[in-house]
C-alpha cells in the first residue's frame, strides 16, 4: 500500500510512490508534520530524533507549519478589532494535532487544522488549513488552502519551516539571492554576501527573490531548487550550528505583518486562497 503505518525509527505514516520508490514521511498528531522525504537514496530532509522523542521541546526538523504569524510579536499580544489576543512565536499550527488522508490522485497526503475551543482564544477566527503534500518526479509539492469560516474577515501570514540535511556548513553556496537582506538578529538590513559567509556560525535572514532560490551542496553532489509562486514567495534562511542543516523557509509576508499590514493577507468572510511552493532536487 502507497500509505502506511510505521513505528520506527519513531512512529508515523509512510507514503511511498510505487514508481520512482520516493518517500513521504508524515506525524500528523506533531502539527501535521512532513518528517521525512526521501528523493531517490537522498534523505533531503533533517529530524533531531532525540528532540522528537520529547514532546516538550520543540521540533527540530521536518516542515514545521507557521499560522496564523511568521515570526513572533512583541509581548506575544495581537491586537484585534476583537480585542487583544495573546499568541505565540509562529503560532499555533505547529503544536496542534492535524487530521491526515490519502488524496484522491494517489500522488501524497492532504492535512488539515480546523479551529478549536483552544485556538479561538488566540486567535478569534474559524478556519480551515489544508495542505495537499505532493511527490513529483525529483520533487515535492505543498499547495496549501486557507479558508476563513467565521463573518469577519480575517487576517494572517503563512509559512513552512523546513529543515534540510548538508554535507556540511562549511561546503554549500546559494544561488537566486538578492544583493540586500533582513538580518533576523539586529532587525536592520543587510549585504546577503556577507551573511552568507556566516552560514557556519549561524545565520537568521529574510530575503525577497525574484525568482528560484537554489541551495547547492557540491560534497552531496545535489541541488535543492525551491520554487516559488506569489505570495507565497518570500525566504528565510536559517542555521543552527553545529547542526548540518539549514532551513530554507517559504513565508507569505515578514515578521510582525499582522502588526505593520506589510503583505498580510486578509480574507473576507467566507473566502480562500491558495498558496503555492516546490521544491525540486537536481542530482549530479
Amino acid at each position: 500500500m502507497p500509505l502506511c503505518q510505521r513505528d520506527l525509527p519513531y512512529p508515523h505514516w509512510e507514503f511511498s510512490d510505487p514508481d520512482s520508490g520516493d518517500l513521504l514521511r508524515v506525524v500528523p498528531e506533531r502539527g501535521g508534520l512532513i518528517s521525512g522525504w526521501r528523493c531517490g537514496d537522498w534523505e533531503v530532509v533533517y529530524l533531531d530524533l532525540e528532540r522528537f522523542h520529547d514532546p516538550a521541546q520543540s521540533v527540530r526538523g521536518g516542515f514545521p507549519v507557521l499560522f496564523p504569524i511568521t515570526g513572533g510579536l512583541p509581548d506575544n499580544q495581537l491586537p484585534l478589532p476583537q480585542g487583544a489576543f495573546t499568541i505565540g512565536q509562529h503560532g499555533f499550527a505547529r503544536q496542534l494535532p492535524w487530521q491526515m488522508e490519502p488524496l484522491a490522485d494517489g500522488r501524497g497526503v492532504a492535512l488539515e487544522l480546523r479551529d478549536t475551543e483552544e485556538t479561538l482564544q488566540a486567535y478569534p477566527f474559524q478556519f480551515l488549513l489544508r495542505m495537499e503534500v505532493r511527490l513529483d518526479p525529483g520533487a515535492l509539492e505543498i499547495v496549501t488552502t486557507v479558508s476563513n469560516r467565521s463573518g469577519a474577515p480575517m487576517p494572517f501570514s503563512f509559512g513552512l519551516h523546513p529543515y534540510f540535511n548538508l554535507s556540511s556548513l562549511e561546503e554549500v553556496r546559494f544561488e537566486g539571492l538578492p544583493d540586500e537582506c533582513l538580518n533576523h538578529l539586529t532587525m536592520a538590513p543587510a549585504a546577503t554576501a556577507e551573511q552568507m559567509q556566516r552560514l557556519a556560525q549561524g545565520i537568521d535572514l529574510l530575503v525577497r527573490p525574484t525568482g528560484p532560490v537554489r541551495l547547492v551542496d557540491e560534497a552531496a553532489g545535489a541541488t535543492l531548487e525551491l520554487q516559488l509562486s506569489h505570495p507565497f514567495d518570500l525566504v528565510v534562511l536559517w542555521t543552527e550550528p553545529p547542526r548540518p542543516m539549514v532551513c530554507i523557509e517559504p513565508w507569505s509576508a515578514p515578521r510582525q505583518a499582522l502588526l505593520s499590514g506589510d503583505r498580510r493577507i486578509e480574507l473576507a468572510p467566507g473566502a480562500s486562497t491558495e498558496l503555492h511552493t516546490r521544491y525540486a532536487l537536481i542530482r549530479a
